[in-house]
């Protein structure tokens, strides 16, 4: 990150600005602030340099994506082509080109500092970046997931789930089923499409065992019998051990899928194009294995030893009709409030 007196100080031009930023030398950042190009920068990083390089309001806080940017809370494709603050004290905002200010007030409770600069806390930061998602519940599901992740306190959560402002119904049901156990945007995402298609939420992260030790976690399993996997390229980057190069990882996942299939459970995976198109639920219905009523367990019961096989034939749901709950995982007790996975007592 630059600004125009640096480069100035240096022998530049406005001119020379003004090149730089034509042949794509330079990007800009905010008024008179800019970055150096760089092919490998993602938008999430380059988005944190706009916030970083802006001047907060007299009078607000940085909050929204802002803050979700300088908390690092995941987000799944927010905006970020805004700067996003909140008035600390008055009911009245504007939208400009670079700069989003939100109406207030806010609770001296709800701000914290980054540094030496003022933003809302992580569970105000969660409770907004939520209830006003674009992408509806997979957004809202993916920052509340994140936010439990990161230590927000449920408590002052479900105190926000009561409040009569935009949105926050769909804070409330994300709220209802999120759990801190969904690793990344991606699964949260994949969880949301099951939530919407009447699914039971699977549990997550379960530790399997065979004869021959540690098999793995899952992303997603039904009762041992059923198990989902998010297959991200970041997850082989994630998880590759030293000096094993991605086909390599991607091998060792593929032996550990085969040892998961000779405990008799079935892996279904899906990527990201699968989220995009809507066709996680569609995967798990022609699988051919899916449980008929498997039975909520107890928080206990975290991981599994045993040898069994069990498969139900299932009849693809037809286009465009929601898939019968009497042929699929759905059978089973659909969570209530409060309990976004099956062993959540």
């Amino acid at each position: 990150m630059i600004r125009r007196e640096e480069l100035l100080s240096l022998g530049g031009t406005d001119n020379d600005i003004k090149t730089a930023l034509k042949t794509g030398l330079l990007e800009p950042l905010g008024w008179g602030v800019y970055a150096f190009a760089d092919d490998t920068r993602t938008k999430e990083r380059k988005y944190r340099l706009m916030v970083d390089a802006a001047t907060v309001t007299d009078g607000a806080v940085f909050s929204y994506e802002s803050a979700a940017a300088m908390h690092d809370l995941p987000m799944l494709k927010p905006p970020l082509d805004r700067v996003s603050m909140t008035s600390l004290t008055t009911d009245t905002g504007y939208v400009r080109p670079r700069r989003h200010l939100h109406p207030g007030p806010l609770a001296d409770s709800e701000v914290t500092t980054h540094g030496a600069r003022p933003v809302t806390t992580l569970e105000r930061t969660v409770f907004d970046v939520a209830r006003t998602s674009r992408m509806r519940l997979p957004g809202a599901l993916a920052v509340v997931d994140a936010g439990l992740r990161m230590g927000a306190d449920v408590d002052i959560l479900t105190e926000m789930s009561h409040r009569r402002v935009r949105g926050v119904a769909l804070f409330r049901k994300a709220l209802e089923f999120a759990d801190p156990l969904s690793e990344n945007p991606g699964e949260s995402w994949g969880r949301a499409q099951m939530i919407a298609a009447g699914l039971p939420v699977p549990r997550l992260q379960h530790t399997y065992r065979d004869s021959q030790g540690f098999v793995g976690r899952t992303d997603y399993d039904w009762r041992d019998l059923l198990v989902g996997e998010f297959d991200g390229l970041v997850k082989y980057l994630n998880h590759r051990r030293e000096g094993e190069s991605i086909e390599q990882a991607v091998i060792r996942e593929k032996q550990r899928e085969d040892r998961l299939r000779a405990l008799g459970i079935m892996v279904i995976r899906w990527v990201w194009a699968d989220l995009e198109n809507e066709r996680v639920v569609p995967k798990l219905f022609v699988s051919g294995s899916t449980p008929r009523s498997p039975t909520p367990v107890s928080r206990g019961s975290s991981t599994h030893t045993g040898r069994r096989r069990r498969t139900f034939p299932v009849t693809p749901a037809p286009r465009g009709r929601t898939p019968d709950p009497s042929t699929s995982p759905a059978s089973a007790t659909t969570p209530g409030p409060g309990r976004g996975t099956w062993d959540r007592r």
